[in-house]
């Protein structure tokens, strides 16, 4: 038998191989390593986004495209009713089938709750816990099948608000999975169902009722509360019907059949006893019956116990009297009327061990009894499932919907007999638990729901002992919070989702978690986003992006951003823009910030020439008129369109002065082409002129002439006065008419050629005595600012003037220009 080479003799005499054998899942661990599991990502739809549920990064919402939006949701056929009305109800106990009691003393209020739902009427159901409540409406909603087309849907009111209601009975009548309309989708839904509405267990009244019956016109609600619930408004016209206890016989009655057989007459009195000290409540002799069940089976030959070693572990140490004879029967007294009225802590003690650790996970984790399932792993024992079915034998837990909760006052009673000792420890076991599960790929979103109320008191105990936990590990509140969140989000449960989330946010913080804190503060902003509560969703979103920037994590900034961004596209927000609150005025402009005129602009229009001196005098500035700030895309569109507006208003006259000036160099007699580029009159700086030449006798009457000093021809560069323009090659002739103008001391002309320049370069002459005749020839020209390359200013070139009297002619004021223009005005740039 070489292992390297085997023969025919490895397989057997024939040399075929024997038939390979199944494979089993190897008995020890395998600790190699593995490929990380894919994260479980759900897709659903929530009103009018589309809505990824991601437990690594956080859950990205976008808007759904109009591709992706489902059609609208069809009713479900009786059979798949059926089937939901089955699910909604609690799961029968492992173990042998206990036979239903009938329900005694309540067939008056059953046939009184029929007779009103079959009016269409909305019956509220008042009785206290452990009344016989859930087990009447059992059997009024079976009454009540045919008479509504949708016909009987249960929910159950345990920790449920209008909304969370509303959309239960959505879901259970409409198929829409992976579904979740917004409030106005959901109330045009339930609108149209007609059905019997069960809730049990309800716990608010008033106007969040009134808003629950208005949402449903064709639904008539059964509804069953404790006295201490709110009431109905008066206006809801929601029928009271009140439970009351059972009378004495009931009482022995309903503890005959809990026995199995007939009391004796020690018992009936004691049993009497009971029903005056118990107010007639069914539960306490539902209890009573399983105390003297168990002292029956107490009571057995002490032979058949040794023998056998039946309820060994459940037995209780009692001392045997010394005189009672050999063999037999070892009588159990009576319970004391104490021990009857909180029979709880007796009733553990005669259970199995199994069943009593069931009883320490559920003081632990506040009454919620976790599901069989689960007893297993907790407890330690293969065989823990069947504890359920104790304690629902015993009366000690009561169903709550599709679960089991303890029994009216079991918990204090257990909590007084030291079961509440070890709480703290059960419940960290059951969260460590629950994290392993929850997140389990196994496991979908809807069982997680079905366990949401035992998963979330989990929690509520193990957050606030939560301490930070050693490198490389996580504490377990966060697991579990981490876990169990994104399937409450999948499974629909919001209102458990909700919660576990700002448990989770809590724990991270005391953990000093900033990743899960900032996971958390994100999955609350997508939330609130969902559910239209935008400020929220924006503080809990920028928190997240603020812890996660600091961890430089980028995805999960990218995914905060994209929701935040999802945030101002519904608030109406735009970036930049400060909008103001009702009521409010905008503030004003900072004075270092130019500030633009409320509504429009200014827009810059060609001024004409003054036609006469110019003014300056002060003019008062208004203070800026207050305005209402605008916000919004209203404000925004208005101020675009005024600014539009403007535009092209400027546009429009800027065309227009660029075409006149096109068009208005075509003619060659234009006065600007004639005119000079110097003024042509002025005033000294003491008042008087400027030394300008007097008319000799001219009357104003005639052609002016022209001058003949200023060159015509531009020269090489087209431009006039520039240093390339050809001079005058001779005296310039006087025109025939001198210039015409007025003497200051007579009118007396003073003739001087005009084509003469002064000898000297001062342009201002000599005063000469009014009334003479002066003539001022000079042999020797010297050049005037027209021939020695002026700038068109008519400064000269080389050097710029040293007052303004000097860039004026010695024309006197009111003379004609060389060109003949008359100028009576001053000049306009003074």
């Amino acid at each position: 038998m070489d292992p390297t080479h085997q023969g025919p003799e490895e397989y057997g005499r024939d040399g075929h191989a024997p038939r390979s054998r199944p494979s089993r899942d190897p008995l020890s661990p395998d600790f190699g390593q593995h490929a990380p599991a894919l994260a479980r990502t759900v897709r659903l739809v929530a009103g009018e986004h589309l809505l990824t549920v991601n437990p690594v990064d956080g859950s990205e919402i976008e808007l759904s495209p109009p591709t992706e939006r489902p059609e609208p949701p069809a009713k479900r056929t009786p059979d798949e009713r059926a089937e939901a009305d089955h699910a909604a109800r609690p799961p029968a106990p492992a173990g042998p089938a206990r036979p239903e009691q009938p329900l005694l003393g309540r067939q008056e209020e059953r046939e009184q709750l029929v007779r009103l739902l079959a009016r269409g009427r909305s019956v509220r159901l008042t009785g206290p816990s452990g009344s016989g409540r859930t087990s009447l409406l059992d059997l009024v909603a079976e009454d009540c099948e045919d008479l509504a087309p949708d016909g009987v849907i249960r929910l159950t009111g345990h920790r449920r608000t209008t909304a969370d209601l509303l959309h239960d009975l959505f879901h259970t009548v409409y198929d829409a999975p992976l579904r979740r309309p917004d409030d106005d989708e959901l109330r045009a839904l339930v609108r149209e169902i007609g059905a019997v509405v069960v809730v049990d267990d309800l716990e608010f009244g008033g106007a969040e009722l009134d808003e629950l019956l208005d949402a449903t016109p064709e639904c008539a609600f059964l509804l069953g509360a404790t006295p201490d619930t709110p009431p109905p408004t008066a206006d809801s016209a929601v029928a009271e019907v009140a439970l009351s206890g059972l009378d004495r016989a009931g009482g022995v009655e309903v503890i005959e059949r809990a026995v199995g057989r007939v009391l004796t007459e020690e018992e009936a009195n004691w049993a009497g006893d009971l029903w005056f000290e118990s107010e007639g409540l069914p539960l306490r002799f539902v209890q009573a019956g399983a105390l003297l069940r168990q002292r029956d089976r107490l009571s057995a030959d002490a032979v058949v116990v040794d023998e056998f070693g039946i309820f060994e572990d459940a037995r209780p140490f009692t001392a045997a009297p010394a005189d009672a004879p050999a063999g037999e029967a070892e009588e159990i007294p009576l319970p004391s009327l104490g021990e009857a009225a909180a029979p709880a802590p007796l009733l553990a003690a005669r259970l199995s061990a199994s069943a009593r650790a069931a009883l320490r996970f559920a003081v632990a984790l506040g009454g919620e009894v976790p599901h069989q399932a689960h007893l297993p792993a907790l407890v330690g024992d293969t065989h823990a499932d069947a504890a359920l079915g104790e304690l629902a034998a015993c009366g000690l837990v009561s169903p709550v919907g599709a679960r089991y909760r303890l029994a009216a006052g079991v918990r204090a009673q257990l909590e007084a007999a030291g079961y509440a000792d070890d709480a703290t420890d059960r419940a960290r076991t059951a969260a460590r638990h629950y994290a392993w599960w929850a997140g389990h790929p196994s496991v979908t979103p809807a069982r997680v729901c079905a366990e949401a109320d035992a998963v979330l008191a989990a929690l509520a105990v193990t957050v606030p002992e939560t301490e930070r936990a050693a490198e490389g590990e996580r504490a377990t509140a966060v697991e579990l919070a981490r876990t169990a969140a994104p399937a409450f989000a999948a499974g629909l449960h919001w209102g458990a989702w909700e919660q576990a989330l700002h448990e989770g946010a809590e724990a991270a913080r005391l953990a000093g978690e900033s990743a899960d804190r900032a996971y958390f503060h994100h999955e609350l902003g997508v939330l609130a986003l969902c559910t239209g509560q935008l400020d929220r969703a924006r503080s809990e979103l920028e928190a997240s992006i603020g812890l996660r920037g600091s961890l430089a994590d980028k995805r999960g900034t990218t995914a905060g951003r994209r929701a935040l961004a999802l945030v101002a596209d519904r608030s109406g927000d735009v970036p930049g823009l400060v909008v103001a609150a009702p009521g409010e005025e905008a503030p004003d402009a900072r004075r270092e910030d130019p500030s633009s005129p409320p509504r429009g602009i200014t827009a810059v229009l060609p001024s004409a020439p003054p036609t006469g001196p110019t003014v300056v005098t002060g003019r008062p500035v208004a203070a800026p008129r207050a305005h209402r700030g605008r916000g919004g895309l209203r404000g925004l569109a208005r101020r675009n369109l005024v600014a539009a507006g403007a535009g092209a208003l400027l546009v429009a006259v800027l065309g227009t002065v660029v075409t006149l000036g096109a068009t208005s160099g075509n003619d060659p007699n234009r006065p600007s082409d004639t005119v000079g580029v110097n003024p042509t009159a002025g005033t000294g700086l003491g008042g008087d002129d400027l030394g300008g030449d007097d008319p000799g006798g001219d009357t104003g009457a005639g052609d002016t002439g022209y001058a003949t000093s200023a060159p015509t021809d531009p020269g090489p560069d087209g431009t006039m006065g520039t240093s390339d323009d050809p001079t005058p090659t001779g005296p310039a002739e006087p025109s025939p008419g001198a210039s015409s103008s007025q003497g200051s001391g007579s009118g007396d002309p003073s003739p001087s050629p005009t084509g003469s320049p002064s000898a000297s370069h001062s342009t201002r002459p000599s005063t000469t005595p009014s009334g003479t005749t002066s003539e001022s020839p000079s042999d020797t020209p010297s050049p005037s600012a027209s021939e020695t390359g002026s700038d068109p200013t008519g400064l000269p070139s080389e050097s710029a003037p040293s007052s303004a009297a000097d860039s004026f002619s010695s024309a006197p004021v009111g003379s004609a220009s060389p060109s003949g223009a008359l100028s009576s005005d001053p000049d306009p740039l003074i």
